[in-house]
């Protein structure tokens, strides 16, 4: 049976009259696929009013009664759209994550898909419905509700669609695709026809909100086309696969930004075995994920460590470096809260020399200081004052005529 397995967003099923227009949408798939699983995202900011109400209540919701209460947003959105598609004559059924056989592990709040069982899924697709899956969210093999972490509805859609061996995944969103950089902030961004999947997982690691990584890796492992598309009209959006090696080489391809960035310092530091270690096991255990990690050469003995954090783990990585830090000796202990990721991607940086020289020209003509540096093969991030992170956008943007074809 051929399958297309599509996702559709929060602002995509944020009303009634929304959720109307997808399933006319829905209908159109299904008459010309043989079956049609849909995903679906919580309506509109349901999940952050749902997280502001538990901590109405109380400032530390235990994990497994928040998973399930959050569980709940996308429940009303499946069965809201299989009510729609009913009244369209188009047979439709609405399916949680564990009905559908999607099962996790026990991490709250950030569960990871350990197995899907589509047995379900596809007697209903054989029974001529369309299955419609709760996104975010799987079941353990205690049959407690998890979620996947924010965003996880595409890695949902991805895994389905793999699971189900799919023609492709469809993720429908409220822009018409993949951007160069983000339309809100350089109004000259052009949405790109196609792009490679390690390029896309660059994009999306370094703050590019269209795509979750998870999905994106999920799709290149597995070889899953992703076409990325807008619910609001019929543009031909994005498709994330394997790339044209000849077309994608020639230059960067998009531009983003993060400003959830913070970083802490270590000054003084003697520098010895294990070092490295003390300070970042601690963070490890705690969940707190490091990103940029500079270190000096050593001088005297003696050597400077910065990292950074996501803003919203500042004030506890804090706290669990200070007493590291006089344990290590350092001699100082500083952070910064106000920082941004600005981020080039593109694997033509991986075989042309230049790239980098030029990003930081760029950034040192428009009067953008670089606080941090770190590279990939087809990425180069520099950390850069908050303040100046659209600034440094639009140059890079202009500066590399990406919008130009």
């Amino acid at each position: 049976m051929k399958v297309l397995v599509q996702k559709y967003g929060g602002s995509s099923v944020a009303t009634a009259e929304r959720i109307r227009a997808v399933a006319e949408r829905v209908a159109r798939s299904r008459a010309a696929a043989t079956g049609v699983v849909v995903v679906v995202s919580a309506m509109g900011k349901t999940t952050d009013e749902l997280i502001g109400l538990a901590r109405s209540v109380t400032a530390d919701p235990d994990p497994r009664e928040l998973d399930l209460l959050l569980s709940t947003g996308e429940t009303v959105s499946a069965t809201l759209l299989a009510m729609a598609l009913r009244e369209q004559r188009c047979p439709a059924i609405s399916l949680t994550a564990g009905q559908a056989g999607i099962r996790t592990n026990r991490w709250h709040s950030r569960a990871r898909i350990t197995a899907i069982h589509p047995d379900r899924l596809r007697r209903e697709l054989e029974s001529g419905k369309v299955a419609i899956v709760t996104g975010f969210q799987g079941i353990t093999d205690e049959a407690d509700i998890t979620t996947l972490g924010r965003g996880g509805s595409d890695t949902t859609a991805v895994a389905l669609a793999i699971a189900l061996e799919a023609e492709r995944c469809e993720i429908y969103t409220d822009v018409a695709g993949i951007y160069t950089a983000d339309p809100r902030l350089e109004p000259n961004a052009r949405c790109l026809p196609r792009i490679a999947y390690d390029e896309m997982l660059e994009l999306a690691q370094q703050g590019a909100k269209v795509m979750h990584a998870r999905a994106v890796e999920l799709g290149q492992v597995y070889n899953m086309p992703i076409l990325v598309r807008s619910s609001f009209n019929d543009e031909p959006g994005t498709l994330i696969g394997q790339g044209d090696a000849v077309e994608i080489r020639r230059r960067v391809r998009g531009i983003a930004q993060d400003t959830d960035v913070a970083k802490i310092s270590l000054a003084g530091v003697i520098d010895r075995p294990g070092i490295a270690h003390a300070l970042f096991e601690p963070l490890a255990e705690a969940g707190i994920n490091v990103d940029v990690i500079v270190q000096t050469a050593s001088f005297e003995g003696v050597t400077d460590i910065s990292f950074t954090v996501s803003g919203g783990d500042l004030a506890r990585a804090v706290d669990i470096v200070r007493p590291v830090a006089d344990d290590v000796g350092a001699s100082k202990l500083d952070s910064a809260a106000d920082l941004a990721k600005v981020s080039i991607v593109g694997t033509g940086i991986q075989s042309t020399p230049g790239y980098a020289a030029r990003m930081f020209g760029i950034l040192a003509e428009a009067g953008i200081n670089i606080d941090m540096i770190t590279t990939s093969d087809i990425r180069i991030t520099c950390v850069v004052p908050r303040r100046d992170v659209e600034r440094a956008v639009r140059a890079l943007h202009k500066g590399f005529e990406l919008d130009k074809e």
